[in-house]
């Protein structure tokens, strides 16, 4: 679908196919206002004005996929009528604020809904991939709009269906459909035939969508929640872009979550591997999978607020230029499960560990992190890697207890600190240990990485300590330079994680 005057002859001739790209992915907050669509007109004319050829990648306005995965839950009750209205009500809102034609653009997306909706309330059930398919139409819609609204700027648009662009890796038919439809992944290999076929769509910005791809037999399927960052990242890798653009509601990455801790400082710049580990920690501004695609083609990676575009924001680099040890930042995730495996039996004994990672192996659970003594294996399962349903945990422990004693602890969280080189200052870390003081502490993990130190805690317990750890370790210091400790730094505080 292509908007604007502009034709696939004139653009291959203008560029060769040569000019280079920039993504811009902008998340849910960015693209559900029309005040924010202005915001996004202004960044994709600017990245124009750089000579590139620009995507757009959509996530679905905020807080419609929480809607979606409810109406699929209503229309498994029969009651999905009023949640439907809703949802169309605000799209149509949206359009008319944009001034663009939304029941012409959207009848598609609504009749789409409806259908499988009403097939949900037949059946009485929902499948992974029939949610998949329900999911999938926040992201169609939004982009829809976008590329609309845009082509109105007097842009010229092109709309792409992202899942005819990105095709999922196979995954063995034993893993739970729920990993194959709502957490699949994509190959991040150069592709020529991409940057053709974007070409021929005959403009220099065309707009798709993240969180969505097809697998191997054409069906819809999910990159997992927040996956629009992986999106993003895959089209640059795929497309070889100058650099990767992701527009929040925050201006970068934080000494901490400034949502908990108001006293955070927004960091300037940060390495790849220092980002991905924040991402995995929980640093929710960045998908953790989304670190991976760039940092193997050294693209830079550009974190921007569409609320405060003016600020330079977090640049994610193959160098950032502090190369000393330091503490960067501190993350805490939450809602993790740990797994504790007892057993005398496992002293001495070859094969113990590969026989019980088989099992989590075989029920499509990823570990984390691990803690392993004579008689006890211990390993947290983080809730944005697996499907921590009650079932599905009560399946695994039973299959654990042929080897062994497990028990589950829960809810728990876990506290890192992340930087370079950690082990080097672990003298200069000792007094942050008092915060611990009174609180039970599961699990410790010190990788050989050396990019964080974690420590596992009960969930109630971890805010409280991260603001604690967080004033030892960066707000004594405020009005001084220790680049040992906290790297690069200033001083904005402000706005939520998307």
């Amino acid at each position: 679908m292509t908007y604007g005057p502009s034709g696939a002859e004139s653009i291959k001739a203008m560029t060769g196919n040569d000019l280079p790209w920039i993504i811009l992915k902008f998340g849910g907050t960015s693209v559900a206002e029309a005040d924010r669509w202005q915001t996004i007109a202004r960044i994709v004319r600017e990245r124009l004005d750089e000579g590139v050829c620009v995507l757009v990648v959509c996530s679905a306005l905020r807080g419609v996929s929480d809607a979606l995965d409810a109406l699929v839950e209503a229309a498994l009750a029969g009651e999905h009528a009023e949640r439907l209205q809703a949802l169309q009500r605000r799209h149509l809102d949206l359009a008319a604020a944009l001034g663009v034609d939304g029941p012409a653009l959207l009848a598609p997306h609504f009749e789409r809904l409806q259908q499988l909706l009403t097939g949900i309330a037949l059946l009485g059930e929902a499948s992974p991939r029939i949610r998949a398919r329900v999911m999938a139409r926040g992201e169609l819609m939004s982009s829809t709009l976008g590329a609309a609204y845009l082509a109105r700027q007097g842009l010229d648009v092109g709309w792409q269906d992202a899942r005819d662009l990105l095709r999922a890796r196979e995954t063995p038919a034993h893993w739970p459909a729920t990993r194959r439809f709502l957490s699949a992944t994509c190959d991040a290999s150069p592709d020529p035939a991409l940057r053709e076929r974007l070409a021929r769509t005959g403009a220099r910005v065309v707009v798709t969508q993240g969180f969505i791809a097809r697998d191997a037999g054409g069906r819809t399927v999910l990159l997992g929640r927040g996956g629009s960052d992986t999106s993003a990242a895959y089209f640059a890798a795929r497309l070889q872009a100058r650099r990767l653009e992701i527009w929040t509601d925050v201006p970068g990455l934080f000494t901490a979550n400034p949502h908990e801790v108001p006293t955070a400082r927004l960091i300037e710049r940060i390495g790849y591997d220092e980002a991905q580990e924040l991402a995995t920690t929980g640093a929710r501004v960045l998908h953790p999978a989304c670190i991976d695609p760039v940092r193997r083609h050294r693209i830079p990676l550009h974190l921007r607020s569409t609320l405060a575009p003016e600020l330079p924001g977090t640049v994610v680099t193959a160098d950032p230029g502090d190369h000393g040890p330091h503490v960067k930042a501190i993350a805490v995730k939450q809602g993790v499960v740990l797994v504790a495996m007892e057993t005398l039996g496992m002293w001495q004994q070859v094969g113990f560990l590969a026989d019980v990672f088989a099992v989590f192996k075989r029920h499509g659970v990823s570990v984390d992190l691990v803690a392993t003594s004579e008689s006890n294996v211990t390993v947290s399962l983080d809730p944005a890697a697996n499907t921590l349903a009650p079932e599905a945990l009560h399946a695994l422990v039973e299959d654990l207890a042929a080897y062994c004693t497990p028990r589950l602890i829960l809810p728990c969280a876990v506290i890192s600190l992340v930087g370079r080189h950690i082990r080097s200052i672990l003298h200069r870390l000792g007094p942050i240990f008092e915060a611990f003081d009174a609180h039970h502490l599961y699990l410790l993990s010190q990788a050989a990485s050396d990019l964080n130190l974690s420590f596992v805690v009960d969930e109630a317990q971890a805010i409280p300590l991260a603001r604690r750890l967080h004033a030892r370790l960066f707000e004594a210091d405020a009005g001084t330079s220790r680049p040992a400790l906290n790297g690069t730094a200033t001083g904005v505080a402000s706005g939520q994680h998307a």
